[in-house]
């Protein structure tokens, strides 16, 4: 069973070394000489389950050190200890690095190990509940979305491209737990589900409608948002889709009651949301991204400039390919549209082939609503096509 790792960082290579001396048999064992190779070590050789700083050191305080060490590695344990004990330097350590212990030089050796017992099964709860919320999550959103792409295909095809737009900037921002953000994308057209696939077509086809069926359509992100709100650690994502029109202008004047990192999710959802739409109705990239840089009252700035030189298209290592319904296969894209006899949408270009998908084209074709053959994209893989 592989063991959780500690890194001590101090700046006097006599406390690491004697760290290292009487824990070596209880725990694995990194030591930093300050917080710069500290920094170091946590970057190449991490993540850490913990991590112990002292906290007067030149250049960097542990109070600092630790503030960076939430930032870059938000699930590793923190711990300060230090020979100064001070209510100021303890306060200041808490709030900046959010420490698990602040412990007192000399350190009884059964104290220290206690301490670090009682932080790697912290960090090993943490780690669990992560791994539990994000696979029960991401079951969910599957499930949901499932529905979405069997109610209304135009919709589902949106998410997915919507989806990879967030995914690009939300890395290019380094914003923290980046599910919420990717789920808030993958979900944020679940509302479409209550409405017409025409209608949704109609509208991002830039057709205009009448007042009846625009209040429709600007009502689905309050629909969505209140199908997740009652589900735990969605409440963020609700809000962020709630939200997902909301001009930037709106953020700035009005207070919000969610952290500065939600409000960004809603700019980016909106942001990402209009450029697909534009996309759509055969803008190139540089002209919609330069459309919506003469909006700034509308869409962030900041947002559209980390969208330069994304390529949301998926298909690049893909071939073209007729085949027959009995052909069709899961992970296959459908590079055409499929309508019924009667013109009623199935499949929206650009959709991938999922089990529920396949049962719906299959059950279509059985009565003779779909005919003839399906233009596909396939997986290419090292230059043969995947059957």
């Amino acid at each position: 069973m592989e063991t959780e790792r500690i890194l001590f960082v101090d700046d006097e290579l006599a406390a690491l070394e004697g760290y290292r001396r009487i824990l070596h048999k209880e725990f694995s064992i990194d030591t930093a000489v300050g917080p710069k190779q500290g920094l170091t070590l946590a970057a190449s050789k991490g993540p850490y389950a913990v991590i112990v700083s002292d906290m007067r050191m030149p250049e960097m305080d542990g109070a600092e050190f630790l503030a960076r060490i939430r930032e870059l590695y938000p699930d590793s344990v923190r711990m300060a200890i230090t020979g100064y004990a001070d209510f100021e330097t303890a306060a200041h350590a808490i709030n900046e690095g959010r420490i698990f212990r602040f412990l007192t030089k000399p350190c009884e050796k059964e104290m220290l190990i206690a301490a670090l017992a009682a932080a790697v099964e912290q960090y090993k709860l943490v780690k669990a509940e992560k791994e539990l919320l994000e696979k029960t999550l991401k079951g969910s959103v599957h499930v949901l979305t499932e529905m979405l792409s069997v109610l209304n295909p135009a919709a589902f095809s949106r998410s997915e491209r919507i989806h990879r737009c967030v995914q690009h900037v939300v890395g290019k921002m380094k914003l923290e737990s980046p599910w919420r953000f990717e789920i808030a994308a993958l979900l944020s057209h679940l509302g479409c589900a209550t409405l017409d696939p025409e209608l949704v077509e109609s509208y991002y086809a830039g057709q205009i409608l009448d007042p009846k069926d625009q209040a429709k359509i600007a009502g689905h992100p309050a629909v969505a948002a209140h199908l997740l709100a009652s589900i735990p650690r969605l409440e963020q994502v609700a809000w962020m889709i709630a939200h997902q029109n909301t001009p930037t202008v709106q953020f700035l004047l009005q207070k919000q009651d969610q952290p500065a990192d939600v409000v960004d999710g809603a700019r980016i959802l909106n942001v990402a949301i209009a450029y697909d739409k534009l996309l759509g109705q055969g803008h190139g990239s540089d002209q919609v991204l330069g459309e919506l840089k003469q909006q700034p009252q509308n869409y962030d700035v900041q947002v559209i400039e980390k969208l330069a030189g994304f390529h949301g298209d998926t298909t690049a290592a893909m071939e073209v390919r007729e085949c027959k319904m009995a052909e069709l296969r899961i992970g296959m894209v459908l590079k055409e549209e499929v309508r019924t006899s009667g013109g009623l949408l199935v499949v929206a270009k650009g959709q991938e082939v999922t089990s529920p998908l396949l049962m719906r084209l299959k059950n279509f074709y059985e009565r003779k609503q779909i005919t003839g053959d399906l233009v596909v994209l396939v997986p290419v893989v090292q230059g043969a096509l995947v059957h």
